[in-house]
């Protein structure tokens, strides 16, 4: 372990090497100059620090704080020596976080018992340090198993809801790519971005509930029709309810709530504004866009310009005004995500 004396009196730094050479495990440093001992600590680890209170050049305490604003050594134990006795000295030593005091001239065995003392704190807190790096190493690589084992399960959702659901899995990582540039755009964290990513593509996983007369119908539905697949929120969030997964709450959050509107003219709640959960607030806007854009068995595709005049012309009343101007505000990044997720069948804008 390392130990550094600081002391501008050259005599002492030797009569304290000397008198510490033989403690185990412990290697000596010794340096007269202040400033040349700071950037000895900026390039070195630091086990234990003896500090004398009195130099010309920079006094013990401006000393200390300066150390102690290193990166890593605001744990390191720190022993002032003096040859000041006075009480106030010694306090003011401990409030600028010394750990023990010496007064010179220093007794041998009080010296090395005092640095046998630091050195075995140090040693604890090195052990401590240790265990925690690998407890927050274990805890990630539990996290991401199970972060992986619900995106399995997501993506097996996904698939099964794909058999029944004429829309394609192009469709489906489009959508999630725009939820994701919106979510970023929102300013949204790094995280919440992933979260909406992987959560989006399980929106209308209800839709596995409603009848294939309704379902998979090539005309538009009458109103007893409509109202049975306007169900199909509400069945998404029943599958997807699990308050132990973040991935499943989020993803049952945006299946119950992406047909709500803005202007609370939505369903299947009836929710307006900020009521409205936002990743669903996001999603609706992905969703319409992607859907406005792609051709499907009912409808040609729309040109780009004519889908982002109609969702800015809906802005207010049926989206989120900040989530359509966070969707359309990088056309750029809109063409891109088209170019890499086309439809097998091509893409038409």
């Amino acid at each position: 372990m390392n130990v550094l004396i600081v002391d501008d009196d050259r005599t002492n730094l030797a009569l304290f090497s000397h008198l510490l050479e033989d403690i185990p495990d412990a290697t000596i440093f010794e340096a007269s100059d202040p400033n040349e001992a700071l950037t000895w600590c900026q390039e070195h680890d630091t086990d234990l620090l003896l500090l004398d209170y009195m130099m010309p050049k920079m006094d013990g305490f401006t000393f200390l704080q300066q150390f102690r604003d290193l990166s890593g050594q605001d744990h390191v134990p720190v022993i002032m020596i003096t040859a000041d006795a006075k009480t106030a000295v010694k306090h003011a030593a401990l409030e600028l976080s010394a750990n023990d005091f010496l007064t010179k001239p220093v007794n041998k065995a009080e010296l090395r018992s005092r640095v046998s003392n630091m050195l075995t704190l140090r040693k604890a807190q090195l052990h401590q340090v240790g265990l925690t790096r690998n407890l927050k190493r274990e805890v990630k690589a539990v996290e991401e198993r199970l972060r992986e084992s619900e995106q399995g399960t997501a993506n097996r959702l996904t698939a099964a809801a794909q058999y029944r659901d004429p829309e394609t899995g192009a469709h489906l990582l489009r959508m999630a790519n725009y939820a994701r540039l919106i979510a970023a755009n929102l300013g949204l964290s790094e995280e919440e971005q992933n979260d909406i990513y992987d959560a989006a593509p399980l929106h209308d996983i209800g839709k596995i509930g409603i009848p294939d007369h309704i379902l998979l119908k090539p005309g538009r539905l009458d109103c007893a029709e409509m109202a049975i697949m306007r169900t199909h929120p509400t069945i998404g969030a029943h599958i997807l309810k699990d308050d132990s997964s973040k991935l499943m709450c989020n993803a049952s959050a945006i299946a119950l709530s992406h047909h709500e509107k803005f202007d609370g003219s939505g369903y299947p709640q009836g929710l307006a504004g900020e009521d409205i959960p936002l990743y669903g607030r996001i999603v609706a806007v992905a969703d319409v866009f992607d859907a406005l854009t792609s051709t499907r068995p009912y409808k040609a595709a729309w040109s780009i310009d004519r889908a982002v005049a109609w969702v800015r012309q809906n802005a207010g009343s049926h989206f989120d005004p900040l989530c359509v101007d966070a969707l359309l505000t990088d056309p750029g990044k809109i063409l891109e995500i088209i170019d890499a997720h086309q439809d097998e069948e091509g893409y038409v804008s």
